[in-house]
């Protein structure tokens, strides 16, 4: 398959045609280059906030539940452009509400109108103690015609067993949206290090430029990028491609899955198989005096 990572800009939306032009404008491109699997990022659905004016979408609590309100119809837009141009999309993830509090939500929406669901796991301090954004559902493996396919949103990238709980997904969406060049790595090693555990591939999407009308995404800094493991079949860094930072545009790589079978059959070393070795060897390390 050929993976299309997105580095997305937010705009202030003052139609739903036009967020209609924008998001098929965007899949049009990819599909055109070929692209079986789009990969929009962590709350890049924020914009649809704007659609209620700029008082409501700076406003921390009321833009939460202003996507939350849209996010039906982004679904069958997205649901629409997937059968169209035949491809798969993990729409930009945005708050969608519960009986308690908004979760962060992906969806991954097939040609064939089918929707997964994917709430993040573990927030960030900002979500969790300003925001009161909260974990949702467990983590899913998707079974798609194009593969196993699991999503770790930006933040849950960076923890291993929740990488480990994808273990039979052949590629893990990691939708992201990060302020700083510290964060932006922060969730680019997370990704590479799960790609090299489970000898899969994973692929980072990001939000780019200026939002200032919004109080919980301001500034981000980022780049779309594919990961599979430094070894046989695969680049000896690990990097498929990587978009430069702050470049609005699609960064694609193709995938085989075949590569990723052979290096979990016979890799030069077989991460994913010898994970269970560390059990027995990862109580608290014995502390040891040289004084």
């Amino acid at each position: 398959m050929k993976i299309a990572s997105a580095a997305y800009p937010l705009d202030v939306l003052t139609s739903w045609a036009q967020f209609e032009d924008k998001i098929e404008a965007w899949v049009a491109d990819a599909a055109g280059a070929g692209a079986d699997l789009l990969v929009f990022p962590e709350y890049g659905a924020m914009e649809l906030a704007t659609l209620d004016g700029l008082k409501v979408a700076g406003d921390l609590e009321a833009s939460l539940f202003a996507v939350s309100d849209r996010l039906p119809d982004a679904d069958a837009l997205h649901v629409k452009l997937a059968a169209t141009y035949g491809v798969h999309i993990i729409a930009a993830s945005g708050p969608a509400a519960t009986d308690t509090r908004p979760v962060n939500r992906a969806r991954l929406i097939t040609p064939t109108g089918q929707i997964g669901v994917q709430d993040k796991q573990i927030m960030t301090r900002f979500e969790g103690e300003v925001w009161d954004v909260v974990p949702g559902n467990n983590l899913q493996v998707f079974d798609t015609a194009l593969g196993k396919i699991g999503i770790l949103i930006c933040y849950d990238s960076e923890f291993p067993l929740l990488g480990r709980a994808l273990t039979e997904c052949d590629v893990i969406a990691v939708p992201s949206v990060t302020e700083t060049l510290a964060g932006y790595w922060r969730v680019r090693i997370g990704s590479m290090a799960r790609a090299l555990e489970n000898q899969c591939v994973t692929a980072m999407s990001s939000v780019v430029g200026d939002a200032e009308w919004s109080e919980a995404l301001g500034t981000s800094l980022g780049a779309g990028g594919i990961y599979g493991p430094p070894d046989n079949g695969f680049p000896p860094t690990g990097v498929l491609a990587a978009g430069a930072l702050n470049d609005p545009v699609w960064t694609y790589a193709d995938v085989d899955l075949d590569q990723i079978a052979n290096v979990r059959a016979d890799g030069i070393v077989l991460n994913r198989r010898h994970w269970s070795g560390q059990d027995g060897r990862d109580h608290p390390a014995t502390n040891v005096s040289l004084r």
